[in-house]
């Protein structure tokens, strides 16, 4: 049952290329919204908190700090709607998942980058 699955999600499910990227980076997702029968391409720029799940399935989390307000929205990787993914800076972090993110403020809240 389990290869079935596996069959159907690597034949039918359209992949979008996108870099590598892992929890710490910060990245920009430009995607495309419709509003009624008009199409705008908007971004979303932030700090990866995780990457969740594997194959076609797989969803990955982006923070930003709105103001004083933080926004976390969740992406699938195979979204038709997802136009790019740029990575801005890759991130210095020794989690997978950095939860703790959510709880900094400040400067505690800046990533460390990593030098290539």
């Amino acid at each position: 049952m389990e290869n079935l699955v596996n069959f159907v999600q690597n034949e039918f499910v359209a992949k979008n290329d996108i870099p590598a990227f892992a929890a710490g980076d910060t990245i920009t997702v430009y995607y495309e919204i419709r509003e009624g029968k008009k199409t705008r391409t908007q971004f979303f720029k932030g700090v990866v908190i995780q990457r969740r799940g594997s194959g076609s399935s797989e969803t990955f989390t982006i923070r930003k700090m709105s103001g004083t307000i933080g926004v976390e929205r969740i992406f699938p990787i195979n979204l038709p709607a997802i136009q790019k993914i740029e990575v801005n800076k890759k991130g210095k972090v020794r989690r997978a998942r950095i939860y703790y993110f959510r709880g900094l403020t400040g400067k505690k809240a800046q990533i460390k980058e990593k030098r290539s």
